[in-house]
């Protein structure tokens, strides 16, 4: 079993879609600091990258800008795929669980408002799907 839990701050906007299926995707990237610093005093920082679906994205999508801080929880999975002929393989964070950390009005204060969420499903239909087939997992 295992269990991934941490606390950092949005790299970026998350990104959002729909796999062919209609499934909702988003992903997000997350900075966490590690604890120590290092031998010139500098604190180290960790990027994963995560993804989260379906009711879970589209309120991560909703919430979160760049800078928000949230606790994740969820599960590592490593997968493999071939590009140009040479194996490549991503790391990356499955997102069950999300808590906000940063209140709305920190978010907002110097930030535009997110889409309302009509806005935000007329986005989302405009979208090209991704062929499962052509996922790498």
């Amino acid at each position: 079993m295992q269990k991934f839990i941490a606390i950092g701050n949005l790299t970026k906007d998350p990104e959002h879609g729909k796999t062919n299926n209609g499934t909702v995707y988003c992903k997000f990237s997350v900075a966490i600091p590690r604890d120590f610093k290092d031998a010139n005093g500098d604190r180290q920082v960790d990027f994963f990258n995560c993804t989260a679906w379906r009711g879970l994205a589209e309120n991560i999508y909703k919430y979160c800008v760049k800078g928000s801080k949230v606790c994740i929880v969820g599960q590592v999975q490593n997968r493999s795929y071939e590009s140009n002929g040479r194996k490549q393989t991503v790391t990356e964070i499955i997102v069950e669980n999300v808590e906000f950390l940063t209140r709305r009005s920190e978010e907002n204060a110097n930030k535009e408002e997110r889409l309302s969420t009509e806005e935000l499903d007329k986005r989302i239909e405009q979208l090209t799907p991704i062929d499962d087939d052509d996922m790498p997992f």
